[in-house]
């Protein structure tokens, strides 16, 4: 085999595993229980991910087999790939370049908002028939139980650092004026404010503070840094492969060229 082909096998052979970090990136994404209840990115990554380990499988058979025609397509599918992940990138970072956390008085943990986040993400949770399948799904989940197990006192409670989740879903916002007994059960005050998350609060541990905004809110948060963690590993997977697909262009013109010349140089003997 000439030397041009095998570093254009090698070359492939990295794509292939270039594309491990976004199909596990996806995987990941599809075992959290916000992104379990809420199916939106997990499985657009993961099938990126595979098309990828094909693509590059495909240029790399080409290339040890010289299959010019396999080398092509490989070079035509894996530029439209790239050019989709970067598409990826820019749209992950752009509807989790909002929302943000507010500090609740005497408390460590941190509360969230509906209206801080992007219109394209809060419109994944609006609307009584989405976020119902989304509730049921969440209720489900130790994610409020745990809190139970974990916090018997009050104060341990207010200085416990709660994820995004607990905090919107599991207990009722803090401004409600609410008194703790458990983290799961709370006695309403004398006079419950306007706000529309204090008066849909309920002991019921299958309803707590799941019909809230503020739960809506507090998935979106778990959602959003976990996405912005995802997007990392996919714009290191993105340079990786840009990397290796100049590589691999220059790899292709070099085989041609030296192609080129064996002809010639058989053709003049």
């Amino acid at each position: 085999m000439a030397l041009s082909n095998v570093i254009m096998a090698a070359i492939n052979f990295m794509a292939m595993l270039l594309s491990i970090p976004v199909i596990a990136a996806g995987i990941w994404l599809s075992t959290d229980t916000d992104n379990s209840c809420l199916k939106l990115l997990q499985w657009p990554v993961i099938a990126l991910g595979i098309v990828l380990l094909v693509v590059a499988l495909a240029g790399f058979v080409g290339a040890f087999w010289r299959i010019p025609w396999l080398l092509l397509f490989y070079l035509v599918a894996m530029l439209v790939l790239i050019l989709l992940l970067a598409s990826l990138v820019i749209f992950i970072y752009a509807v989790t370049n909002t929302g943000g956390a507010h500090l609740a008085p005497s408390r460590a943990f941190l509360e969230y908002r509906l209206e801080d986040f992007s219109g394209w993400l809060r419109q994944r949770v609006e609307g009584s028939h989405k976020w119902d399948r989304i509730k049921a799904c969440l209720s489900s989940t130790s994610t409020c139980a745990e809190l139970n197990q974990t916090y018997r006192e009050a104060q341990d409670f207010f200085n416990a650092r709660l994820s995004p989740l607990q905090s919107g879903c599991c207990k009722p916002p803090t401004q409600c004026g609410y008194t703790f007994v458990n983290p799961t059960y709370w006695i309403s005050p004398i006079s419950i404010t306007s706000d529309m998350d204090c008066v849909l609060w309920s002991n019921d541990q299958t309803q707590l503070c799941y019909s809230c905004s503020s739960c809506k809110a507090g998935l979106l948060a778990n959602l959003r840094k976990e996405w912005r963690r995802a997007n990392l590993i996919l714009v290191v997977t993105l340079v990786g492969l840009v990397c290796v697909y100049l590589m691999g262009c220059h790899a292709f013109r070099h085989a041609k060229t030296d192609e080129l010349f064996q002809r010639y140089k058989q053709g003049y003997t």
